[in-house]
């Protein structure tokens, strides 16, 4: 298989991990549709291929292009993003301890919180833009950091470098789930990650039809044992599922630039409107982590969140009458979301966890997609000055 690690992103995009099929020279990988591969005796394989709960070539071309993307050694692919997490959870022993965002996404705490505490792995959550915070939280016992930014849904940007740095000093991994910026805009490797998890239901996969997940590692031996586990529990995507996600990689850079382009000029304009009370994104100098964004992103993404004044009744009213953003959880597609966190999305955080955090009633997430700004601004607009805002807001 070529080496495209020389080659610039949107090449690498489109050919690394794949070249024309040997047999009959089609450009596309194909969908090996196998469970199976026949033995020339026992114990003796074709390449890598015994059985495709252990390795497809389908997946295979995969997982080579979404390392390339990360600029990582080795790719691992999962059924889910939840899965992926799940794989690196079990690199951990019992009595180890974590330390995650104190807004993690809503499936992440839920996996840490009610499935892996039964097993004796702790966890602390802590605000990551406060590094003292976070050293505060380190216990002899820790070994996983697990660092999502921009966070889901707050968008809170953490310092992924000095995050690195403190994470070394305790001899303990670092995880970065860049599910919400994508390898177009930020590289977690680069700046001192040990693991890159991706939920390729989203940005990665760009159309909401797929469900999939992805770790990305530098280090060798780590890669065989996360491999180990992604053969041992099994929670590998379908062939079908790789062909879909190899598919949309190509065009990853062009819908990212698009995403990025539309979400600014939304965040600049719900910023300005009247019936709405604040607007949180990375790219607007009023987020107060502006400057980490601008030294680690090379662009802001696709998704803001905002604050509407009113109250459940006037949040209903608004996401019951947008036309353009589909009301429905997942974000990162092509078509433009929008959910309500606190209901949706993070129902599984306590509910006194979510209001210290900000997800109150009144707090909206929008999943910026590629249609024509104008449409979603005018849909914005039209939608926002119908609201019956109460005196009183």
């Amino acid at each position: 298989m070529s080496d495209y690690s020389s080659f610039r992103f949107a090449t690498r995009a489109i050919h690394a991990g794949q070249t024309p099929d040997p047999v009959t020279g089609a450009i596309m990988t194909p969908v090996y549709q196998s469970s199976t591969y026949a033995q020339s005796s026992p114990g003796v394989i074709k390449g890598n291929y015994d059985y495709s709960r252990s390795a497809n070539p389908t997946r295979t071309a995969l997982e080579a292009n979404l390392a390339s993307l990360e600029k990582a050694q080795h790719g691992i692919c999962f059924a889910s993003g939840c899965a992926a997490l799940s794989a690196v959870i079990h690199l951990l022993n019992q009595g180890d301890h974590v330390i995650f965002n104190d807004d993690v996404y809503g499936g992440s705490f839920r996996l840490f919180d009610q499935i892996f505490q039964r097993y004796g792995i702790s966890y602390t959550q802590v605000d990551m833009t406060d590094l003292t915070a976070l050293k505060q939280a380190f216990t002899p016992a820790t070994r996983l950091v697990w660092l999502e930014t921009p966070t889901n849904p707050t968008l809170k940007i953490a310092d992924i470098t000095a995050i690195a740095e403190i994470a070394r000093q305790h001899q303990t991994m670092l995880a970065v789930d860049n599910t919400f910026a994508t390898p177009w805009l930020q590289n977690p490797l680069e700046l001192g990650a040990d693991i890159v998890c991706h939920s390729t239901t989203k940005y990665m996969g760009g159309h909401s039809d797929i469900i999939g997940g992805a770790l990305m590692v530098n280090d060798s031996s780590l890669s065989e044992r996360l491999h180990y586990i992604q053969n041992a529990v099994g929670a590998i995507p379908a062939p079908m599922d790789c062909f879909l996600l190899l598919r949309s990689t190509k065009t990853l850079h062009i819908r990212m630039q698009r995403h990025c382009e539309n979400a600014m000029i939304i965040a600049q304009f719900l910023e300005n409107h009247s019936a709405v009370e604040q607007v949180i994104y990375p790219g607007l100098t009023s987020h107060p982590q502006h400057a980490t964004a601008l030294k680690q992103m090379r662009g802001f993404g696709g998704m803001i969140a905002c604050y509407l004044k009113g109250n459940i009744k006037i949040s209903r009213q608004f996401l019951e009458n947008i036309r353009l953003f589909s009301l429905a959880e997942s974000l990162g597609g092509v078509e433009s979301l929008i959910e309500h966190p606190a209901i949706m999305t993070h129902a599984s955080i306590p509910d006194l966890q979510r209001k210290k955090l900000g997800i109150s009633d009144n707090f909206i997430r929008l999943s910026v997609g590629i249609e024509d700004v104008e449409d979603l601004r005018e849909d914005l607009d039209q939608t926002l000055n119908r609201l019956l805002i109460p005196p009183s807001s």
